[in-house]
Formats: C-alpha cells, sequence, structure tokens
C-alpha cells in the first residue's frame, strides 16, 4: 500500500515537503485554515534572500551552499522563473575578510572581494569591505508558493484541502483532528504552520518580530537597482540589510535594530519603522519613496536559535522555523522529511 504523509501548513515548508513526497510516488494530504497557498502564512513575501556564507562555520557554508542547486532544480521543476541570481554583498571589517574567505574557499563558495564603492548607492560601515557571494540571490517567494501549489494540483496522488483548520494532532497516531471533527491519519504527519505549530505539537520556539520598509528608488536609478545584489550587514552600523527590487517586487530594507522577541503575532509596523534611518542605508534616501511597511514574523527553536526540524512522535515531525531563514531552507526539510519516509 502506498504510505500517506499529511502536512498540516501550507507555506513553503508545507509545499516543498508536499512535492518532494508526492515526486516520490507517495500519497499526500495538505491541510491548511487558509487558501492554498495561505496569504497570511508567514512565508508569503515579496521576496527572500538566499545566500550561503555562514561566518566562521565552514559545515554551515557548506550545508547552505545545497540550497542554491536545490532552488535551481526547483525552479526548472515548476517551470517558473522565482529565482534571480544577482548574489549577495555583505560588508566585512578588513580585519574579518581572510577568515571569511578561508570559509568560503573550504566550502567551495565562489566569493570575491570589492570596494564598497562600486555600489555608490548603499552605506557600508566605515572601513568596510565588501564580500560578492555569486551563486546566490533573491527568491521571489510569492512565485515559488503558487508555482509549488499549482503543481501540487495536477497530482493524482495529492489532495490540498484548503479552508480546513487543524484543532489537534496526535502526535503518537500521527494524525490530525479538523475543525468538523475529522480525524486524518497519515503514515507519516509534518506539522509546518509557523509561529502557530507550539499550539498543536510540543515545539518550545521564540518568536520574533521583524519590521520591513518597501520603497520604490527613483525612476533615473531604477535600471540601476534592477541588476543589484541582495546585501546584508551594511548602514552605518552594519545590522541592516536589503532585497533589492525586479521581477515585479519592490525595494525592501530592514535592519537587526528592529528586531525584537515577542510573545504573539500582532502588528505594528508602523511605529518600529520609524526608528529605522533610510540615511544610514541608503545615498540620497530623501529620493527614494516609502511604499509601505510590513511586520514580519519568524520563529526559531527555543534551545538552539535555529530552524531545526523536531521529532514530536515516532512518526510526527514538526517545525516552527519561519521567515527568510525557514523559506531559504525549506528544501533541505523537505529532503529530510522524504527520507524519513522510506524514499
Amino acid at each position: 500500500m502506498t504510505r500517506h504523509v499529511v502536512v498540516v501548513g501550507a507555506g513553503v515548508t508545507g509545499l516543498l515537503t508536499a512535492l518532494r513526497c508526492a515526486r516520490a510516488g507517495l500519497r499526500v494530504t495538505v491541510l491548511d485554515s487558509g487558501p492554498v497557498p495561505n496569504p497570511a502564512s508567514t512565508s508569503h513575501d515579496e521576496h527572500r534572500a538566499l545566500r550561503a556564507l555562514e561566518p566562521g562555520d565552514v559545515a554551515a557554508t557548506r550545508a547552505s551552499a545545497v540550497l542554491h542547486r536545490q532552488w535551481l532544480e526547483l525552479e526548472s521543476l515548476l517551470g517558473t522563473r522565482f529565482y534571480r541570481r544577482v548574489g549577495v554583498v555583505t560588508g566585512w571589517p578588513a580585519d574579518a575578510v581572510d577568515g571569511a574567505l578561508d570559509v568560503a574557499r573550504e566550502a567551495g563558495v565562489p566569493v570575491s572581494v570589492v570596494e564598497p564603492e562600486k555600489y555608490p548607492h548603499l552605506r557600508f560601515p566605515a572601513g568596510s569591505v565588501g564580500l560578492v557571494e555569486a551563486d546566490a540571490g533573491v527568491l521571489l517567494a510569492d512565485r515559488v508558493l503558487d508555482a509549488a501549489a499549482r503543481w501540487l494540483r495536477e497530482q493524482p496522488r495529492v489532495v490540498l484541502r484548503p479552508g480546513c483548520p487543524v484543532r489537534e494532532v496526535d502526535a503518537d497516531t500521527a494524525s490530525a483532528v479538523t475543525a468538523d471533527g475529522t480525524t486524518v491519519r497519515g503514515d507519516v504527519l509534518l506539522v509546518a504552520t509557523g509561529p502557530w505549530s507550539p499550539e498543536l505539537v510540543d515545539v518550545p520556539t521564540v518568536l520574533h518580530r521583524q519590521t520591513t520598509v518597501y520603497l520604490r528608488p527613483p525612476d533615473d536609478l531604477v535600471p540601476w537597482w534592477e541588476g543589484a545584489p541582495s546585501a546584508g550587514r551594511i548602514g552605518d552600523d552594519g545590522r541592516a540589510w536589503l532585497l533589492p527590487p525586479g521581477g515585479g517586487t519592490q525595494l525592501k530594507i530592514s535592519s537587526a535594530s528592529l528586531c525584537r522577541e515577542v510573545a504573539a503575532v500582532g502588528d505594528d509596523a508602523e511605529e518600529w519603522s520609524d526608528r529605522l534611518a533610510l540615511s544610514s542605508v541608503l545615498d540620497d534616501h530623501e529620493r527614494y519613496t516609502v511604499t509601505g511597511t510590513r511586520t514580519c514574523h519568524y520563529a526559531v527553536d527555543a534551545q538552539t536559535g535555529g530552524g531545526s526540524l523536531v521529532r514530536t512522535g515516532p512518526s510526527t515531525w514538526a517545525r516552527a522555523a519561519s521567515g527568510g531563514d525557514g523559506f531559504r531552507t525549506a528544501p533541505a526539510v523537505a529532503g529530510r522529511i522524504a527520507e524519513e519516509v522510506g524514499t
């Protein structure tokens, strides 16, 4: 009998896990309280960064480099252009560059040194050097979700059940009970509902809230921005980051200074957006038009601070990780679940 995988949550982790298992010939059921994909999920956004270099950690950098290839394979499978390979530039103190290059070299990640002057519209910390990661860039997140859902709808062994909230999970029997009292049981169950996962399974998490600001560049700079890389460790204090416009997206900017630990999902974007000094991130910042703000959330494992995949029962798994890093690493989680099922 064909094994059955039940996925709770139609964000990027849930959809890519469903896709990976369906490709292996398994039966898959995806349950979500909203549409599939769900615009209320923490995965839903215009774009997400994809990069590999992890300071001081060769193993993590090597593992992240695999994600670059996996996203390219997904783009080919789904027949949708959603990976803008514009690279990533990060600012580094001059005395830390050699160490970062050693990590990149050992992990097999192509990285080159540039002077910040190559990116005249960005502000880098004083005395810093730019490192450019070529095999990196921007994932058009909404396109990823739409393409994955479209592919899944065409698979005869996949059942998508939008508007089907789950009120309870039995981790011992790998089953989910929906709001109408129906029990959906699988050989394997994955709970991937981001910040809401602890309501269903025992996964101690810490929730963070991040405010992002969206801007429109002046008309004369649009061509420059279309080819600009994603950027991190920028701004006068080295804590800001941005995702460039392109492919129908806006320029998005935020900073680690706008990230805070919270108790629950909520919205206070306008209050916090005032704390981002655009003048510290962009040259000629007054020429840019602020088009909106957004509150984003991401959850991490309470003990490791990472996006761990946790076994909560004999055949039940949970991943509360969400946000940018949760999105970037979703293909690896999907592969782990598929391997666990025995594919």
